[in-house]
């Protein structure tokens, strides 16, 4: 796996707002969904129904997108969704802004949210110390873990792991071998810094569904309008890494390291459900 260049992805903010019908929508303000005819089985089933704007996205065209969740979610009976998470996304002539009088009061600026957590486990078990990830992951998740957090093999599964972020978890903390130059077995828990640069020159990472490449995940999950907020990564410097190593099995010192990054990932997600860090950073 190749350090990863976390420069290549574009940080577009959500906007605060939109107007539609002359009225501004924000996250929070309640809607009517109204598809536009022709649909699919989930237009007809959301068709005048009740959503709260949860976020409003713009893609690289310029396009907005709407995330809304549905008030009362008809997803929960049907076997797929839109999106994961019952999270919808609709065009600006596919809602209607409701009056004053219907919508829900806003939620005070006060007003303090647990914040979710995406733990995942990334790497291959067929070779060597990149399978770190998938060992830890597999025993934090034999441990009690707080309400919010969501723990998950992903393992080589990239697809998963793009719709994974799209339920748009406040931090996304991904496990994984990634070379950096120390001594095998060295951990560390570092938070990237998403450039605002669009790649120009050069062919695209793209999705394979029999391998996993954390770049080309974050630009599918990116594509496809997730919001990427606060992801760190918890590394481990390997000691037998790639294909040409051709070996099962962690070696000594990574094995060792994944003793200690069990205790280190639980203290990271209690410093950020305590709302110490990272959330609130710039």
């Amino acid at each position: 796996m190749n350090e990863w260049e976390w420069h290549m992805l574009e940080d577009k903010p959500s906007l605060e707002s939109v107007t539609i019908a002359g009225v501004p929508v924000r996250p929070g303000d309640h809607v009517r969904l109204s598809p536009k005819k022709g649909g699919d089985v989930f237009d007809i089933a959301l068709a005048g129904k009740i959503a709260t704007v949860e976020s409003i996205e713009q893609d690289y065209e310029g396009q907005l997108h709407i995330a809304v969740v549905v008030d009362d979610d008809p997803g929960r009976d049907i076997g797929m969704m839109r999106q994961p998470g019952h999270r919808f996304f609709f065009t600006e002539g596919e809602i209607e802004p409701m009056m004053e009088t219907e919508r829900g009061p806003a939620p005070p600026p006060s007003a303090q949210k647990t914040p979710t957590i995406l733990v995942a486990g990334i790497g291959n078990i067929f070779l060597g110390d990149d399978a770190f990830g998938v060992e830890v992951v597999n025993r934090l998740i034999r441990c009690e873990m707080p309400e919010g957090v969501r723990v998950v093999d992903f393992g080589i599964r990239g697809f998963d792991l793009t719709y994974a972020l799209m339920d748009g978890a406040e931090v996304t903390i991904l496990v994984d071998a990634c070379p950096r130059g120390g001594t095998p077995g060295d951990l560390y828990v570092v938070e990237p810094e998403l450039k605002s640069s669009e790649p120009t020159d050069g062919p695209q990472p793209a999705l394979d569904a029999h391998t996993m490449n954390p770049v080309s995940v974050l630009f599918a999950a990116k594509a496809m309008g997730a919001r990427l907020n606060k992801i760190l990564l918890l590394g481990c410097e390997p000691q037998t890494f790639g294909p040409e190593e051709g070996c099962m099995g962690l070696s000594e010192p990574v094995a060792l390291a994944v003793e200690r990054a069990v205790p280190l990932l639980e203290s990271v997600v209690k410093r950020i459900l305590e709302g110490e860090w990272p959330l609130g950073t710039n």
